[in-house]
């Protein structure tokens, strides 16, 4: 199977799906959108809402978490066929931040942590672009166009930090690719975090900005 052709159910939930149908991945993420920009400071318990309205939009859909991508299964698969990949990716991350002395001063323990503590958030952030709008973006577009879209998203959340913008756009796309290909949102999590933690080890402040996104970005 191409990595970007839809299951026989995308394609009958696309096939059935009004156009409108598109306004509701697009209103999630106006949400996610208010709440990156000023809810989480007024209104910080707003995003249990927003996940609120995903949890019953999967189930009115019926779709399960294991059909979501959180699944053991075929992990070792994705491990054997992607991992080596990763591995690359990531040597050459910490090789370019060793030439060009930028690596990050940081104890092996808090570093550890950090990495411990992130990749929790990266399968929640691929929960997202996938689990939810990639598959939503599958009702109503094309399986290349719906990749797009949701990495578009992806990136687009980051503003204004343009290097993450940058990043996650290309990055999205892959992610997106993959998840078509093995369904599992595990080890999209695992890569998300790997890379996200060396993002962090490698790239100075002064182009990073730390990591960050929305009114914080103009503090760094």
């Amino acid at each position: 199977m191409s990595p970007d052709a839809s299951s026989p159910r995308s394609r009958e939930e696309q096939a059935s799906a009004p156009p409108i149908a598109i306004l509701e991945p697009l209103s999630v993420f106006v949400l996610i959108m208010a709440y990156i920009w000023d809810l989480r400071f007024s209104h910080h318990g707003v995003w249990l809402g927003i996940l609120s309205l995903m949890i019953v939009s999967h189930l009115a859909r019926r779709e399960r978490a294991q059909s979501l991508g959180f699944r053991a299964d075929n992990l070792r698969h994705c491990l054997s066929e992607f991992a080596p990949l990763l591995g690359l990716l990531a040597l050459a991350m910490l090789a370019g931040g060793i030439l060009l002395e930028t690596t990050r001063s940081i104890e092996f323990p808090k570093g550890a942590a950090a990495l411990g503590a992130y990749l929790p958030w990266g399968v929640f952030q691929q929960y997202i672009l996938n689990g939810y709008f990639l598959n939503r973006f599958d009702r109503v577009l094309p399986a290349r166009a719906a990749s797009f879209a949701a990495a578009a998203l992806f990136s687009g959340a980051h503003l204004p930090n343009w290097f993450l913008m940058l990043v996650t756009l290309p990055l999205g796309y892959c992610a997106a690719r993959i998840y078509r290909r093995q369904r599992n949102l595990y080890f999209l999590g695992i890569a998300h975090g790997i890379i996200g933690f060396l993002l962090f080890l490698v790239v100075p402040d002064s182009i990073s900005h730390h990591l960050t996104v929305g009114p914080g970005w103009f503090a760094h």
